[in-house]
């Protein structure tokens, strides 16, 4: 689809970071929540973005920063109550992507009934690699996602594992809010998520289409 913006550097430019939760239920269930019957929601900024090269950043005011691991969907065309049956349609490639979580913060956030902005948005929380096109992934229902910490594996799942599809998330999301060209969509971590302290390496790869490699390091006060 044409663009007048250069859609393999969405990071740079994109507005917005939508991000799918609990879209895998061996990992809600790790985490002892509720399988959802519809998609949980919420947003980070775009200065989350980081890209290899450059730390993953502890926030001074976690002590439980944990990975998880998802494949993003960029999207190409924007558009609002986008219907399912054309929802591929707005999808101009993937990425591989990391949510990090302050998984304390976001604890105390749920028993409190707050906003998981602190967990979930901080700067650096949203490691990406390059652009993958979609002729490079024909099917993203039918990945592996894995991820590595100092070379043991922490976390490798499949995309046909998703509870709600790539399809159904591009229509619900788009219901809700207006779908823009360079958002993101994260659509979601399989079990195994835990937790990452200063100097960890993290490796993490989709199949043998791609890997990339972060270091934590302290935020600086």
């Amino acid at each position: 689809m044409a663009s007048s913006r250069n859609l393999s550097r969405f990071w740079e430019w994109g507005r917005k970071i939508i991000c799918v939760g609990r879209n895998y239920a061996e990992h809600a269930k790790e985490l002892k929540n509720e399988v959802p019957t519809e998609p949980v929601l919420f947003l980070k900024s775009p200065s989350a973005y980081v890209r290899e090269g450059a730390p993953v950043l502890l926030p001074y005011y976690t002590n439980n920063l944990h990975h998880e691991v998802e494949l993003g969907v960029v999207i190409g065309k924007g558009g609002t109550n986008i219907a399912q049956s054309h929802a591929m349609d707005h999808v101009e490639g993937y990425a591989l992507c990391l949510d990090m979580t302050a998984r304390d913060i976001q604890d105390q956030c749920k028993k409190k009934g707050l906003p998981w902005t602190l967990a979930k948005a901080f700067d650096t929380s949203c490691p990406v690699s390059d652009f993958i096109s979609k002729e490079t992934i024909k099917d993203p229902h039918n990945l592996k996602i894995w991820l590595k910490v100092n070379d043991d594996l922490r976390q490798e799942g499949h995309t046909s594992s998703m509870i709600f599809s790539i399809p159904f998330l591009i229509s619900y999301i788009s219901r809700i809010i207006t779908l823009e060209e360079g958002d993101l969509i994260l659509t979601g971590t399989p079990k195994g998520v835990a937790a990452v302290g200063e100097n960890d390496e993290m490796v993490a790869g989709i199949d043998n289409i791609i890997t990339m490699k972060f270091q934590i390091k302290k935020q600086l006060q």
